[in-house]
């Protein structure tokens, strides 16, 4: 029999390959204003060379804003009657900033141009690059834009620089929503920008913020599970809120939700039963490791001489110091076959034979601290993925601090890329790795008063069990049996039983105790009674 930690049916095929563009991308459709754009490129980027692909038809006003933006020694103006592919291709090799503004519609065969550049285009952001695309340019270069005449809406394919995301410029919300909803509705995996006049978007590496007077409008489509997802952005000069997502939007959080909405209902209504048939799980709360946890995790991998370890550490970083403290300490110990992955690129941790050989007989996992959505992107249902659920299944021993702790359940808690106040992260609930199935695991506990948040994750998803755990403090779970160790509580939160009035809705076990994960049921209390 498998444990259902073992069991890999996370799909490779779902989930975005590109996480981030490596340049910037600014749209604005109706720009007044051009001088915003200093609130979206620094001084230092503006000085570099700049390729400025103007329509004819400019006011000398316009001009002036422009050359007052970029180093005039380092800008060639261009006024076109009409973009073509040489143009294009000339400014895109020759510069480190592209500039294209046309007040005046596109011909089609300026589409039809911008088209042909699409590998152009590709290869610029590659290259980190800076694209400014006003006007009709601006919906172009998302995956999808929308193009509206008397009679109907037409969803046309743009050059994919903004990745799954479909453009609206001059959106009004409660007249262009619809519309724009209605286009989603065709393309449910993408994420629907609608900006308003006036205002000018960014999109680099990951991350998207606007400035302007107006605001910009994201929207993921409707199923029949739920409702569209709606929020509005607005310039960091208009901030009324201290909330980071007021001025702040993740687009791989939002290209992940709109996936998630076309796949089966998460967490199941009926999840499978937390149990480790195989292998062992450690799983611990972050700060300082209980005491004697770490050389028992060498133990349980077959010790000094027999154990062979990977350790997995949490990055946004591409890349990370080929010096892992936890990697040096294994070897302190004496470990004779100790090493560490990491990387950000899904199709090496799928295809890559050499970055995966360390995990084909790994006997233990040490997954690190950080942000936990980390994990999620770069490793969920690849063959990497597949690989460590292998170790349960070989018998070995997956453990994890913090982030670490939260990723081994198959619910992600706390995995919010802006900001990690919020328990239920959309996007990111279906970003577990999955050892233990039917939990939501949290960390820092105590320490954070996360309690209250465990309290409303358990209340939406009654099926889940929630486990909370404070710092310096683990569970070591084998079958279905979780037994407490280190300084500080484990909280188990089980919904299925309402808490008694003026009671708290959880049961705090301490050191030496042992909880039942299937049967939700305490097994050993060392509580001291007064």
């Amino acid at each position: 029999m498998l444990s259902f930690g073992q069991i890999f049916d996370e799909r490779y095929e779902d989930w975005p390959q590109e996480l981030k563009i490596n340049g910037k991308v600014v749209i604005a459709g109706d720009l007044k204003n051009r001088s915003i754009l200093k609130n979206l490129i620094s001084e230092k980027e503006r000085s570099l060379s700049t390729g400025l692909l103007i329509g004819n038809k400019v006011e000398e006003t316009q001009l002036v804003e422009w050359k007052s933006l970029f180093t005039e020694d380092q800008t060639t103006l261009q006024i076109v009657e009409e973009l073509n592919i040489a143009t294009l291709q000339k400014a895109l090799t020759d510069h480190r900033i592209v500039v294209i503004d046309k007040k005046n519609a596109l011909t089609e065969g300026e589409k039809k141009a911008l088209q042909e550049a699409q590998k152009d285009f590709m290869k610029f952001i590659a290259h980190r690059g800076i694209l400014i695309a006003l006007g009709e340019s601006a919906e172009i270069v998302s995956t999808f834009y929308l193009k509206k005449n008397e009679k109907r809406s037409e969803v046309l394919p743009g050059l994919n620089l903004i990745p799954n995301a479909l453009v609206q410029t001059a959106y009004k919300d409660k007249l262009e929503r619809k519309d724009l909803l209605s286009a989603l509705a065709k393309h449910p995996r993408s994420v629907g920008i609608g900006l308003e006049p006036n205002t000018a978007l960014l999109l680099s590496g990951r991350k998207i913020s606007v400035a302007g007077s107006g605001t910009a409008t994201f929207l993921l489509a409707a199923n029949d599970r739920v409702a569209p997802r709606v929020q509005t952005l607005t310039s960091r000069q208009q901030r009324r809120s201290r909330n980071p997502e007021s001025v702040l939007l993740d687009l791989t959080q939002w290209r992940r939700d709109a996936i998630d909405r076309t796949l089966a209902e998460f967490p199941a209504a009926k999840p499978r039963t937390p149990l480790v048939e195989e292998g062992t799980l450690i799983i611990v709360g972050g700060g300082r490791t209980p005491a004697g946890l770490s050389r028992k995790m060498v133990e349980l991998a077959g010790g000094v001489e027999k154990a062979r370890l990977v350790y997995i550490p949490c990055a946004e970083e591409d890349s990370v110091s080929t010096r892992q403290n936890t990697v040096l300490s294994w070897k302190r110990m004496g470990v004779k076959h100790a090493t560490y992955l990491h990387t950000k690129d899904r199709n090496q941790a799928n295809t890559d034979e050499d970055f995966l050989e360390p995990l084909k007989n790994a006997t233990g996992i040490y997954f690190g601290g950080g942000r936990q959505w980390n994990f999620s992107d770069s490793y969920y249902g690849t063959k990497a993925h597949q690989l460590m659920k292998d170790v349960l299944k070989r018998g070995g021993v997956i453990m994890g601090s913090s982030a670490g702790a939260s990723i081994q359940g198959r619910y992600l808690a706390r995995a919010t890329p802006i900001s990690n106040y919020k328990i239920m992260a959309f996007g990111y609930e279906r970003g577990g790795l999955g050892f233990l199935d039917g939990v939501a695991i949290d960390q820092h506990f105590s320490e954070r008063g996360r309690h209250k948040d465990m309290t409303s994750l358990v209340a939406k998803y009654p099926q889940l069990l929630g486990i909370g755990l404070d710092e310096t403090t683990a569970i070591i779970v084998r079958k279905s049996k979780a037994e407490v160790v280190g300084k500080g509580q484990v909280f188990f939160f089980d919904r299925t039983n309402q808490p008694k009035p003026k009671q708290p809705d959880y049961i705090s076990l301490p050191a030496g105790s042992e909880f039942d994960l299937a049967t939700r049921k305490v097994i050993k209390d060392t509580t001291k009674k007064k």
